[in-house]
């Protein structure tokens, strides 16, 4: 496990591997579309859940190895986010979890559908699901916040170094975006709060605050 985490991960390289109190965080680039998947240890049980099971089913079972695996959250509806998700479930039969919003319009069968602030475990961990509508209307982030000086944030495509996610010339889920970006991350959270996004690299809260007003302004 290296202990100089930097989030910097390219499709065919190796994954990186960061130790938080009671959670360790594995992050992989897979597929066409540089998605990342992350991959969810509770360092007390071993227990394991994987955000995004988006492409290269054996790298990500490669991930998972002996320890099996518990639970798959799928952060938002689009395909590129569940293309190994069938293989992946039929080899573990880990239990399938997605936003109400979206949870229909993904291809493998959603077993437990997602509201705002319900809590999602891993072992003795507990996330938070956060719903941020603009990307989809059912796209959701996960909150670990242990330590709540330094939150950990999985935002799929909702948030990026440098601005939200593609709201696809829609106006009006733009600014829905924006505005549930702003109450429900930027808001309540401190600007520690470290990123993992669904494509690229990751960033911290404090980098991008500064920017909300350019980011209205330029309309994406």
């Amino acid at each position: 496990m290296s202990n100089a985490y930097t989030g910097q991960v390219t499709v065919g390289g190796p994954a990186d591997t960061r130790a938080l109190p009671g959670l360790a965080v594995t992050k992989v680039a897979v597929g066409p579309m540089n998605n990342n998947a992350y991959l969810l240890r509770c360092t007390t049980t071993g227990e394991q859940l994987l955000i995004d099971a988006a492409n290269e089913p054996a790298t990500l079972l490669g991930l998972v190895g002996e320890a099996g695996l518990a639970t798959v959250v799928t952060s938002h509806r689009h395909a590129d986010h569940v293309q190994a998700l069938a293989e992946v479930v039929a080899a573990t039969g880990a239990t399938t979890l997605a936003h109400a919003d979206d949870a229909d319009a993904i291809p493998v069968p959603t077993a437990r559908t997602l509201h705002d602030g319900d809590e999602v475990t891993v072992g003795r961990a507990t996330l938070r699901a956060i719903h941020l509508v603009g990307h989809t209307p059912g796209s959701v982030a996960l909150l670990y916040d242990a330590d709540p000086a330094a939150p950990h944030l999985f935002t799929g495509d909702c948030l990026f170094p440098g601005g939200p996610g593609n709201t696809f010339g829609d106006a009006a889920a733009f600014t829905t975006l924006m505005d549930d970006l702003e109450a429900k991350i930027f808001g309540p959270l401190p600007d520690t709060t470290w990123i993992y996004p669904g494509h690229g690299d990751d960033t911290v809260l404090g980098t991008e605050r500064p920017h909300l007003a350019e980011w209205r302004a330029r309309g994406w």
